[in-house]
């Protein structure tokens, strides 16, 4: 299985000097499997480069998953140059919208309505299906089985745990660990917690023993507190999933976009410093960079 990044920045496109390193397009990453079936996870802007390279390998069959329906993550779909050539296949699947009652094909006619776009979906020359998905219901995309698991968020997102010919990882979307909203004095905290805790075992089930772990990073512990309640983790709170889940690599991702690279490395490195491993952690902890490969 090979995984490829084409954008790591969180909440809105950052291109300029000071993320040329590290990238400035907001969320998108190429899964192939060993047959070579081709799996995206999420569509922001990074998926518009993605899909200049599919142009060398025409007719395309691209299964996209979205992980939530935040701009960040889904405004490139309409920039997927596959979209406007016959013959190809674009397959979204997401998540159903309990706001708005519809399932995500309200990801592509919201961004296609006519004010904001020139070009509308009956203009577009593939085929273009949607598959509304359920939490923890499988689906089988060629050799790979696609398991969408519900994280937190402001709206519903979906984690997904992709597992082919024995290998597996795990993509968190936008996830902030769910905290207990309540005071220890209050009459509600302790069935609270007791929520807390169920969900956070079955998040770290969902997570356990995968190859790679890509986790939304957004933020440090010492900036946390001032963004709690906004739907994003912390480098601390990946790490410690990543190690007890036992990953074999952590990639952190979803890149704060006001932080320049050079921030973006120190941070990691305190967040290193002030995380050791214990002594029989094997996990591997990486910074997802715009263009990395990683094959497994």
């Amino acid at each position: 299985m090979k995984v490829k990044f084409w954008g790591v920045r969180g909440s809105i496109a950052s291109p300029g000097p000071h993320t040329v390193r590290y990238g400035g397009n907001t969320t998108c990453i190429e899964i192939r499997t060993d047959n070579n079936e081709l799996i995206i996870l999420d569509a922001g802007t990074g998926i518009f480069p993605l899909s200049q390279t599919l142009l060398t390998e025409l007719p395309v069959q691209a299964n996209v998953f979205i992980t939530h329906s935040h701009w960040d993550h889904i405004q490139g779909l309409p920039f997927f140059i596959p979209n406007f050539i016959p013959g190809n296949l674009l397959r979204l699947h997401g998540a159903f919208d309990p706001v708005s009652g519809k399932g995500v094909e309200q990801v592509m006619s919201v961004q296609l309505q006519y004010s904001y776009f020139p070009v509308r979906e009956a203009e577009m020359k593939a085929r273009i299906e949607y598959v509304t998905l359920a939490p923890e219901q499988p689906i089988q995309v060629g050799s790979a089985t696609i398991t969408p698991y519900l994280l937190n968020h402001p709206v519903i997102n979906f984690g997904y745990r992709i597992e082919s010919h024995g290998k597996s990882m795990f993509f968190t979307g936008d996830h902030e660990p769910p905290y207990n909203i309540y005071e220890p004095g209050d009459a509600e905290y302790a069935e609270y917690q007791a929520f807390v805790d169920e969900k956070q075992t079955a998040i770290l089930k969902a997570v356990q023993g995968v190859d790679v772990l890509i986790a939304d990073t957004s933020y440090t512990a010492q900036e946390y507190p001032a963004k709690k309640g906004w739907g994003h983790g912390t480098f601390e709170s990946s790490i410690q999933v990543a190690r007890q889940a036992g990953a074999r690599v952590l990639y952190c991702t979803h890149h704060e976009p006001t932080r320049s690279d050079d921030a973006l490395e120190a941070a990691f490195a305190q967040a290193l410093a002030d995380n050791p491993a214990p002594p029989a952690d094997k996990t591997e902890i990486r910074l997802a960079r715009e263009g990395d490969s990683y094959e497994f």
